[in-house]
This record gives C-alpha cells, sequence and structure tokens, in this order.
C-alpha cells in the first residue's frame, strides 16, 4: 500500500546581507503522527527508502520531527567525508538515522552482550558485515549519495537509515522543527527533505545572492492506521 503525501513549501527572498553565500532556513511542521505496519524487507525498498515509524503517543509529532533530514542538491563544491559512529546498544541500533557526506565511513560497534550482524539489501551499498560480539566494531565506506537501510539478520525488530548526501549541506532540524543551513554558495539547488516513513520530498532552490532564503516545509502523515 502506497502512502498518501502532500507537501506544501513557502519561499520568501529577504534583503541581501552579502554577495557570495546565503542561509536557507525555516520551520518542518509535522501534521499527523503514524503507527507502526507490519512490512516486509521487500516492502520497504519499493517505498523509496521508507521505514514504518514507531506507535503514536504523546510526544509523536516532536518524534517525527527527529526522522526528518534537509539537505542539498546540486553544485556546492566537493563533500569532505566524515567518519561516524552507530552503535549497537539493547537490541537497538543508536541513533537510527545518521546523515553523512558522500564518501564517508560509518563503524558499527557492538555494545550489547549478544551477537549482532549488520546488513544491507540497498542497491547503494549492499553489505553483510558477519557475526560478531560485544566490543567489536566494524565499517562500511559509502560512495554514492543517497539512503541506505540497515539491519541486523538476528534480531528482525532493529532498523536504521543512513543519509548519504552529495554535499557537506546538511541539516536537522531541532524539536521544534526549526532548521538552518549557513554559508550556501551561489548557485541552482534542489533542497531535499527526507523522513523515515515518507520518503523524499525535493523543492528547487536558486541562491542568486547573499542573505536568508526562508522556507517552511509542511508534511501532513495520513490518519493512524487501524490494526491488521
Amino acid at each position: 500500500m502506497h502512502w498518501a503525501f502532500r507537501l506544501r513549501v513557502c519561499a520568501i527572498l529577504a534583503s541581501a546581507i552579502c554577495v557570495d553565500a546565503a542561509e536557507i532556513g525555516g520551520k518542518v511542521r509535522v501534521t499527523k503522527p503514524l503507527t507502526r505496519k507490519r512490512i516486509t524487507i521487500s516492502q520497504v525498498y519499493e517505498r523509496t527508502a521508507a521505514l514504518p515509524a514507531a506507535p503514536a503517543h504523546a510526544d509523536s509529532l516532536r518524534d517525527e520531527i527527529a526522522r526528518v533530514v534537509i539537505y542539498l542538491e546540486g553544485s556546492a563544491g566537493k563533500a569532505h567525508p566524515v567518519s561516524a559512529r552507530i552503535d549497537q546498544l539493547q537490541r537497538r541500533f543508536d541513533p537510527d538515522v545518521a546523515v553523512v557526506p558522500v564518501g564517508s565511513a560509518v563503524s558499527f560497534s557492538n555494545s550489547d552482550p549478544i551477537f549482532h550482524n549488520v546488513f544491507s539489501l540497498s542497491k547503494l551499498k549492499s553489505f553483510d558485515l558477519g557475526n560478531y560480539p560485544k566490543g567489536q566494531s566494524r565499517s562500511v565506506t559509502f560512495q554514492e549519495s543517497g539512503v541506505v537501510l540497515v539491519y541486523c539478520h538476528l534480531h528482525p525488530n532493529m532498523s536504521a537509515a543512513i543519509v548519504v548526501t552529495p554535499t557537506d549541506w546538511s541539516t536537522r532540524p531541532d524539536l521544534d522543527g526549526n532548521y538552518c543551513l549557513k554559508n550556501v554558495p551561489l548557485g541552482s539547488y534542489q533542497l531535499v527533505a527526507w523522513h523515515k516513513s515518507a520518503g523524499f520530498f525535493r523543492r528547487p532552490v536558486e541562491v542568486k545572492e547573499g542573505g536568508l532564503i526562508n522556507l517552511d516545509w509542511e508534511i501532513p502523515l495520513r490518519q493512524p492506521l487501524a490494526a491488521p
């Protein structure tokens, strides 16, 4: 089953402050929580790198905002790889969403007193790190931009997403939904908002002069599903 989503983006270009760079910022608003849905791995990949959200509760809308990544696609210079870490703790990936520029390496450390086996079937980067015990860590380098979904062979409840961005310009909204990308060079871009359950939304952005470009995102999610 496909989700029905709509995205409203309002853009306002403020007065110029400098001539060679700008800030892109605004607010992300999620209007409906999601409940957990039964889903197979094959169905996940058919939904453009989207995962089921946690069950709805009092703070569910803030939880959904925490599953949003915003980044730029376009000619903004060469990405600078970093080293990142995803821990396996209490049979969960921590964090369950990681954001790194293309070329970066992500290590998967095991802090549980049990074996884990991290793998991905993503076309972007398919891998299987095999079984390894507490205290060990294994690393994967991501040379293409996109979203890689990660699981554990031994614990089906475990899932994470790695958002590999083509530029250094990426951010996560704060708990109130505010975000900001600073020092964006002049040029033409696609501003991308990715949500762990909703998938991708894109908006063209033209940075012609310095100043503030305000982009507010509204991501309405469908009503909670009835239990199957």
